[in-house]
């Protein structure tokens, strides 16, 4: 549905770092490869054949990553001699095109340190590259080796062999890229309105986790001294403060460093663009809910 709406805005080169399972879905992918060069991540054999036909039906050619498990222990297949005989089978189908390797070193940003986060990306994407070079030792084109995220951005672009990074919320950042120590300001806030005083050392917004999702941090407020601890329940913000405040009133704004803006955008109609306090655009968010 994303990349429908991308394609639909004039994106001509697309990839859907996902598996696209099911006769459904497939046709989609197909009717959209009409209009763009649209990628997709395959982990088996498992849809190979269907996506060979549609394409071939259609007259197109779907774009094809391997995707591999570095380390997350998520979707992928294994590095090494698994990657290069799915390589060979997409190779030998027709309608679809080898394109690369894909993967995603997520797990290293779990690591206690940044040292260790970088050191455990590293050891995570040789993974990646290696499998890519068997690639190519076994006569197989390799053209694109894509992995990375906001989170891994001070890494990832500097390791030989890759040549797409997958990063996006490094644009936006947020309490939690913060904390991954991404190199961006953060840019991307959510505007609260204060509905209540009980104590001069609370406050109460109206914005909760449905407004900023706070399962991976909290939000944090801006302008507000003293602040001890926010928690969020569906439709509150409680800020709790270490020291009386008496400025802040019922009804004024307040403007919220989102805990994480991954989880928070989709859940918006529109963004606001603000420059020294002037809205200069209003940015529809054309993808939300665009899920199925």
């Amino acid at each position: 549905g994303e990349a429908e709406v991308m394609a639909a805005a004039g994106v001509e080169d697309i990839l859907i770092a996902n598996q696209v399972v099911g006769k459904h879905k497939i046709q989609r992918l197909v009717n959209l490869c009409r209009w763009a060069d649209v990628k997709i991540a395959v982990d088996s054999t498992a849809t190979l054949t269907d996506l060979s036909r549609a394409a071939q039906e259609k007259g197109v050619e779907v774009g094809v990553l391997i995707e591999i498990d570095s380390g997350m222990k998520r979707a992928g297949v294994q590095p090494g001699k698994p990657v290069v005989a799915l390589a060979r089978t997409i190779v030998d189908l027709p309608g679809l095109r080898f394109d690369g390797l894909m993967s995603w070193e997520g797990h290293s940003l779990s690591a206690p340190s940044p040292e260790e986060r970088r050191a455990e990306a590293a050891r995570s994407i040789a993974l990646l590259t290696e499998s890519a070079d068997l690639c190519r030792s076994a006569g197989i084109a390799v053209r694109i080796v894509s992995c990375g995220g906001s989170g891994t951005l001070d890494v990832t672009p500097m390791l030989p062999g890759i040549t797409e990074v997958q990063a996006g919320g490094a644009v936006f950042n947020d309490v939690t890229y913060a904390k991954w120590q991404v190199p961006t300001q953060p840019a991307i806030f959510v505007r609260c309105t204060v509905t209540s005083r009980p104590a001069l050392n609370r406050i109460i917004v109206d914005g909760g986790f449905k407004t900023m999702p706070a399962w991976l941090n909290q939000p944090r407020p801006l302008g507000i001294d003293h602040v001890e601890k926010v928690a969020t329940s569906a439709e509150h913000g409680i800020v709790t403060l270490s020291a009386p405040n008496h400025d802040v009133k019922v009804g004024d704004g307040c403007d919220f460093l989102l805990g994480y803006g991954d989880a928070t955008v989709f859940l918006h109609d529109a963004i606001y663009a603000v420059r020294n306090g002037i809205v200069e655009a209003i940015w529809r968010v054309e993808a939300r809910g665009r899920l199925r």
